[in-house]
């Protein structure tokens, strides 16, 4: 335990922690960390004592990430703080500046969800006023949405379900939809229309599929619905056997139809090393034809033994993709590990980081990696800190809510938030809260009466999925 009288002298220290020197470089907790070199001079919950307070955001000395990184590590002479950098290594100093940033949040968590709570069912928000409405509900957890020419809802169930919802009644399931494999993260996932539906009438799945020995990956199909029967299935997306993993985790899954091409995300799968491995198709983003062809033009389509559908690459498990309707960028959010959930504007051949750079740690409180940089990675557009468990996605382009248009609209699970991220030449410039603690956000889609529909999933109980509107007031 660190001397108080030596190490620790109160105020001066704004924003700078007090770290033992008998950790070493080992893969320490970071909350052990903390609270057996810090806590006994800026208090078990960071809220200062004999040191300053470490959660109030008032940086004396830098209060950009890079900066308290090397003020631990190369300390400040002149106001007496040592030199941690010997004792710790880069990638423990990281993870206490990610736990420090954690801790912010869940200090200003309580004030804010008074500010956020709906007042007799009424949200209220920067720009606009609205009130949840629950329109359909299934029988599991909703993963996925989508609206047919009718007004009816395809909603997915995690279970293999595929249900239509039309004005608040449920048909259905959908009759022959493919075998799924229902397991932790694995099942049925996405569903989309294809952008001509009304002349092919082509419904697009993704699901895990139930492979040989056990194994499992991401897989892609279109099929025709006709009296709630599902027919010509056609396979769009499938890996040979030797990809299947068993793990049951990171599946991805998202759609994104432009110009005929057919872009859709498969996470890690928990093998984080061969999110850099362009052999795998894990850990990435592809396009493909809609009919599944392989477009010659895809960035690795020529480079031996990589996977030829692979447009990005480096990714954790992305389950949110969406066009900018103004620049037609693609963006995509993506689950980081404990820290570091991000949005990245998805560009051909480039490599977005992971697991070699995150801006997250371990969920144990480990490291990862001390880089949140690095030549030839791309950095996001945006990331969260704690991470919030990022998911679907959508750019608002209804006429409800008019001072909305254009904004990307992001659903959470974990945290439980809707964020509208406003988004100014490829920079997110703000991002707001709009609703929290309403369940668990899975998807966000536009509606075609110009309302916003989500699919929230209750954190507990029975998880009997509902899919829900915000009525602008």
């Amino acid at each position: 335990m660190l001397s108080r009288t030596v190490n620790c002298l109160g105020p001066v220290f704004t924003g700078l922690l007090c770290l033992s020197a008998s950790f070493g470089h080992a893969a320490t907790k970071v909350e052990s960390l903390y609270q057996s070199s810090c806590a006994s001079c800026h208090g078990p919950t960071l809220r200062g004592g004999l040191g300053s307070n470490l959660v109030d955001k008032i940086w004396k000395h830098g209060a950009s990430d890079a900066e308290i990184m090397a003020n631990i590590k190369q300390g400040i002479a002149k106001v007496g703080m040592p030199a941690w950098g010997k004792s710790l290594s880069d990638e423990e100093i990281r993870g206490l500046v990610i736990y420090l940033h954690e801790q912010e949040a869940e200090a200003a968590a309580a004030d804010f969800q008074t500010k956020i709570d709906p007042t007799n069912g009424v949200f209220s928000t920067d720009l606009h006023k609205f009130k949840l409405e629950e329109v359909a509900k299934g029988t599991g957890t909703l993963w996925s949405m989508d609206f047919m020419p009718d007004g009816s809802i395809l909603a997915t169930q995690k279970d293999g379900k595929l249900w239509r919802f039309k004005d608040g009644k449920r048909y259905g399931p959908i009759m022959a939809t493919p075998k799924v494999k229902d397991d932790s993260q694995g099942g049925l996932l996405e569903v989309q229309l294809h952008p001509d539906y009304a002349k092919n009438g082509w419904v697009y799945l993704s699901y895990a599929v139930d492979g040989a020995n056990g194994g499992s990956m991401t897989q892609v199909v279109r099929g025709k619905i006709k009296a709630d029967h599902w027919l010509d299935q056609e396979t769009i997306f499938a890996v040979p056997d030797k990809y299947l993993l068993k793990a049951g985790y990171h599946f991805g899954s998202r759609f994104a139809f432009q110009g005929g091409y057919l872009f859709f995300s498969i996470g890690d799968r928990g093998s984080k090393e061969m999110a850099q491995d362009l052999t795998r198709p894990n850990g990435k983003i592809h396009r493909i034809h809609d009919d599944g062809r392989i477009p010659n033009d895809n960035p690795f389509v020529t480079t031996k033994g990589a996977y030829p559908s692979i447009w990005s690459y480096g990714h954790r498990n992305p389950q949110g993709l969406d066009f900018d309707p103004i620049t037609g960028q693609l963006w995509a959010t993506e689950h980081g590990p404990r820290g570091g959930d991000e949005t990245n504007i998805i560009e051909p051949g480039k490599n977005y980081g992971w697991p070699v750079i995150t801006y997250g740690m371990n969920y144990d409180g480990t490291p990862i990696t001390a880089e949140t940089a690095r030549e030839g990675m791309e950095q996001p557009k945006h990331y969260w800190v704690p991470s919030i468990a990022v998911c679907g996605i959508d750019f608002y382009t209804g006429d409800k809510f008019s001072k909305w248009t254009n904004n990307l609209i992001v659903g959470s699970l974990a945290k439980q938030e809707l964020h509208r991220l406003v988004i100014v030449d490829s920079k997110v410039v703000k991002d707001e809260i709009l609703m929290k603690n309403q369940g668990r956000i899975r998807d966000v889609a536009n509606g075609p009466d110009g309302y916003i529909y989500v699919i929230l999933n209750p954190d507990s109980g029975s998880r009997q999925g509902a899919i829900y509107r915000l009525i602008n007031l």
